[in-house]
């Protein structure tokens, strides 16, 4: 049997590199295609796909490279680069080194895009007065995304820690490939048909243009356009735009932001209901202060203008009435003494016995008229005042209450007919010795006048 050499994998890696890498065919590359799926490195190197309708192939062009560049390549864009075959023996595979790169027109991704974009905005798909508000405070939160990418995390992990009062629900669907869109369609309707949630979140992780394209079809722009729950689109990263972001009624740079979009923060909810608790206290505290200076306004009127006010006010005037009838009649007696006294002195002029019998009658009967007309007006004077005690008497609600009577308010207002209340109202009842608050259930109305 003839010996057989066998190569080791480096060994052939190795001989391909050589042959690749040394072609005078493939030290000069100058080539040209569609960018996809570019990664721009920390340090400033570029590696990305390049190709066209029926290949690919990958790309690196280091930092030194990068500079010379006099526009910022992106997924989409076609290109012309010159470069130079090169083999990494690691891992098995083989990419151009590309040295410099030129703009070659626009990717036919790209152009659909821009086409579909300009016919969806004469219709008015993205017009504002359409959009509809997301809720401040939802109840529940809708997620359409792969159940296994790292936005259906990151959303979750926001959501939790922003307002974990709310619900989630995930609708799962493929975000990436031909039936992505079909697929994204369906849960956006099923959602709808569902009616449990206030706000649906739609979106992906990023990508290269391909992998988002399926936010760019019709079908998915259809079902947000048509959607009666309001939607936040989340669709790769900030600097990714789909046609599903300008329709949505929302658009969140990343996963996360949309989270944050969806949902208040907790602590400012708290820092809210704080402040609406100081405030509060304030307004009760400022009420109370009110109501007691009210109260003392009260207290003072009630001096002034109440019942035993009144009762005061006409003892008073008794006294006065009283101390003016004993001065007239004590000047009255004086008169007639001094008319006496008067008379007297004539006596000597005239017949003693007959002007003394004269004067005796005349003032017997002076003194029996001067005395029934005192106790006339005494007597005027005492019916007078006895008559306006009972008239207070009855004016005094106090009296009043004191036989059974109530005195009832609606707000601090007196009632006076029936119409002034309404069942539910409380109402306030004033006994003789105390208040009741009260809660109507019933009214009923009387014919009667």
């Amino acid at each position: 049997m003839q010996d057989v050499r066998y190569l080791t994998v480096s060994a052939l890696t190795k001989y391909i590199k050589q042959i690749l890498e040394n072609d005078k065919h493939l030290g000069q590359i100058y080539i040209k295609g569609e960018i996809s799926n570019l990664t721009k490195h920390s340090r400033g190197h570029f590696y990305f796909t390049l190709k066209d309708e029926s290949a690919q192939i990958r790309v690196t062009m280091f930092s030194n490279y990068v500079k010379n560049l006099v526009f910022s390549p992106k997924d989409g864009d076609k290109v012309r680069l010159f470069g130079s075959m090169s083999v990494y023996e690691a891992g098995g595979s083989y990419a151009i080194n590309a040295y410099t790169m030129e703009q070659d027109g626009i990717g036919s991704l790209y152009l659909a895009y821009e086409k579909l974009k300009r016919e969806l905005q004469d219709k008015g798909y993205f017009d504002a007065i359409r959009k509809k508000t997301i809720p401040t405070y939802p109840k529940a939160i809708g997620v359409i995304t792969s159940p296994t990418g790292a936005a259906i995390r990151d959303i979750i992990h926001t959501i939790e820690r922003r307002y974990p009062t709310t619900r989630l629900y995930l609708y799962p669907a493929l975000v990436q490939g031909e039936e992505a869109k079909y697929s994204i369609e369906k849960q956006i309707k099923q959602a709808n048909q569902d009616g449990l949630v206030d706000v649906l979140i739609v979106g992906r992780g990023g990508g290269s243009i391909e992998d988002l394209w399926a936010f760019n079809e019709m079908p998915v722009i259809e079902a947000i356009y048509r959607s009666k729950i309001p939607i936040i689109s989340a669709v790769g990263h900030e600097t990714d735009f789909t046609l599903a972001d300008f329709v949505s009624d929302l658009r969140a740079p990343t996963p996360t932001a949309a989270g944050e979009l969806a949902t208040p923060s907790k602590d400012n909810l708290l820092e809210t209901v704080l402040g609406y608790q100081r405030g509060l206290q304030v307004y009760i505290q400022k009420y109370l202060e009110q109501q007691k200076t009210t109260l003392i306004h009260l207290d003072e009127r009630l001096m002034v203008n109440g019942p035993e006010a009144l009762i005061k006010q006409l003892k008073d005037r008794y006294t006065v009435s009283q101390e003016n009838l004993n001065k007239t009649m004590n000047q009255l007696l004086m008169h007639k003494r001094n008319q006496a006294q008067m008379l007297a002195q004539l006596v000597t002029s005239f017949d003693v016995v007959a002007l003394v019998q004269y004067k005796k009658e005349k003032n017997a009967y002076l003194v029996s008229q001067l005395e029934s007309h005192y106790e006339r007006i005494v007597s005027k004077k005492d019916d007078h005042f006895q008559r306006l005690l009972q008239a207070l008497k009855h004016q005094n609600p106090l009296t009043l209450m004191d036989k059974g009577y109530t005195y009832t308010t609606k707000n601090q207002k007196r009632i006076e007919s029936i119409d002034d209340i309404d069942i539910n109202d409380t109402i306030e009842t004033t006994l003789k010795d105390g208040k009741l608050t009260s809660v109507v259930k019933h009214k009923e109305t009387h014919t009667w006048k």
